[in-house]
Formats: C-alpha cells, structure tokens, sequence
C-alpha cells in the first residue's frame, strides 16, 4: 500500500515519520519552499523542530506525486479541507481518505468524513482521532488513536497499515461520535485556556471541563452519535489531554485571551472556527450549549473573560 500524508504542518508531519517505521511514505506540503527545505534539512523546523524526517519520507510540492498513493491522510484544517477535497475531487475518485483533522465546516456544518462523502462519494472514507500531540507520536512515544470507518474491510486494513509499534489504533464505526468527540473538545480547552489565564483557578477548570464534556453528549445525542464514543478516546481522552496541557493550540489560544496577551495568528486554532459552527448547531436543534456559546464570543472578542465568567455563574441553579 502506498501511504501519502497530505499537509506537512505539526501533525501531518508527525504521523509521516511514524508511518515511516512501515515503509515509504509521501509527505505533500503546500508551500514548494517549505517543501524543498525539509527535503533537504529533514526537519520540519517551522511547525515540529527537533524531530528528524526519515530518509524513506519523501517531501514534495508536486500535487501529483500526493495522488500516486491509494490511501492519503489529510492533515489539512478543518475550514480547509472542504475546499481542497472540491479542488481536487477528480484525483481522488476510489482512494482511502483518512481525516485527521478536528473540526466543524463553518459552512456545511459537517464534519471531516461528512465532507469526504459529499465531495467525494467514491471515495473510502475514515476518521483517525484521538488524544494526541504530533511531536509525541513522531517522538515514538506510546500514543492510542480511535480509527472510525463505516466498513469492516476497509477499518481492519487501515488499522493494519497505520499502526505501529508505538501507535496503537483502536477501531470504531461511529464516526459521527468520533467527529464530534475530536472538534468539541478543541472548543473546550479554549474555555480552560481561558480559565486559567484569567486567574480563575484549578476547580473551575474542572468545572469547565465536567460541564463541558456534558454539553459534548448533549449535542451528541442530538446528532446521533454513540454515548460511549464520547467516553472514549476520541471524546473524553482526548478532552482530558487538550484542557491540561501547554502543547495545546487551543489551550493556549485560551490562555491568551484569559491573560489579554497576543496570540500566533499563523497557527491554526481549530476551536474558535468549531465553537461557531457549534452554536449553529445548537440553535438548529434547540440545544443549551452555554461553555461553547461562550467561547465562539470570547473567541470573537465580543466578550471579556469576566463577561464569561458572570454570564456562566448567572445561570439558574438546576439538579446536575
């Protein structure tokens, strides 16, 4: 099987030197200079510095070299991808598409594999998420990853290929649950970000994180995704990582706004486009998101953290 690895950022990169340990991989990056420099300094020094790309990665520009391998994993952003697939539709007619990014189509209000069938229905489509950092998997660091494909043929296959010694992957066929479990928690860890750079303390991070996980289901449940998805670790796994650490995009998207601090507006922050999407959602099926509402008007600048905070604890007390 011939793996390519569409998108050189973090986490693409990441997933093509571990995939390395099974042979021969294409890594596609947008930008022809970036190409050329990992190329030839086997280093991804803008987005994952320090690890080393193995020499059987070959990085390219070259659109069409991406399109010679039969399964692609799109690391490519969520408000990106559904642009992309329409792009480039015609080369990907029969092809295993795994998603690994984490989000919700501001447009569509569809999730990466969602996309995948709408823009590409010949195409084999799977979800590969889970918590995880990029530099942790490229590091060989023992790291579990949900894999949700709707077909048993074609998830056993794909859990074959794309495992490795350290990467282990779990199978699933709820890829609804495993969708929202991936983009809902990046919208989470905003709200801890925030928590903590506010000042607002360690017990109502857990709050947020308690609460936060509930309003996961309760949207969940709504769109028809498996409750014990979510407790899983595309859910609550990852929900548990990306609201602790510093290494999350979006927890530190969140730090920056509770600290009123500038943030890297080059690097994506999937959560704040997802808490838009979210709160579409919401209002379509009549659901209380009341953290996610709050975090695409913090994300927004439209509210402070103490506007937040007021708006969170002026609720009406109710049985949990």
């Amino acid at each position: 099987m011939k793996i390519a690895v569409a998108g050189a950022g973090a986490f693409g990169t990441g997933l093509a030197i571990a995939l390395a340990a099974n042979g021969p991989v294409t890594l596609w990056a947008r930008d022809p200079d970036a190409a050329a420099s990992m190329a030839q300094t086997r280093e991804n020094t803008a987005r994952l510095k320090g690890c080393t790309i193995p020499q059987n990665v070959a990085v390219t520009a070259d659109i069409d070299t991406l399109f010679e391998a039969d399964t692609l994993l799109l690391a490519i952003p969520a408000q990106r991808l559904g642009a992309w697939l329409e792009t480039h539709s015609d080369h990907l007619d029969g092809k295993r598409l795994v998603a690994c990014c984490k989000g919700i189509d501001q447009t569509t209000l569809r999730g990466p594999v969602a996309l995948i069938e709408n823009l590409v229905p010949s195409a084999k489509p799977a979800m590969l998420t889970g918590p995880s950092f990029a530099a942790d998997i490229a590091n060989n660091l023992p790291t579990a990853l949900t894999l949700a494909c709707a077909e048993d043929d074609d998830s056993a296959y794909l859990q074959e290929c794309l495992s490795t010694p350290t990467l282990r992957l779990y199978l699933s066929h709820d890829i609804i649950g495993a969708e929202l479990g991936g983009a809902l928690k990046n919208v989470i860890a905003i709200a801890c970000g925030v928590c903590m750079g506010a000042g607002f303390g360690e017990s109502a991070r857990a709050a947020i994180v308690t609460r936060g996980f509930a309003e996961m289901r309760r949207i969940g449940a709504a769109l028809g995704a498996d409750p014990e998805t979510l407790t899983g670790l595309s859910g609550f796994g990852d929900l548990a990582l990306t609201c602790t650490s510093d290494a999350s995009r979006n927890y530190r998207f969140g730090l920056s706004i509770g600290a009123g601090q500038p943030f890297d507006t080059a690097t994506t922050v999937e959560g704040a486009a997802t808490a838009v999407s979210v709160t579409k959602l919401a209002d379509q099926h009549q659901l209380d998101l009341p953290i996610c509402k709050v975090v695409a008007n913090l994300s927004s600048g439209s509210i402070t953290p103490e506007m937040a905070l007021a708006t969170l604890l002026s609720r009406p007390l109710r049985k949990e």
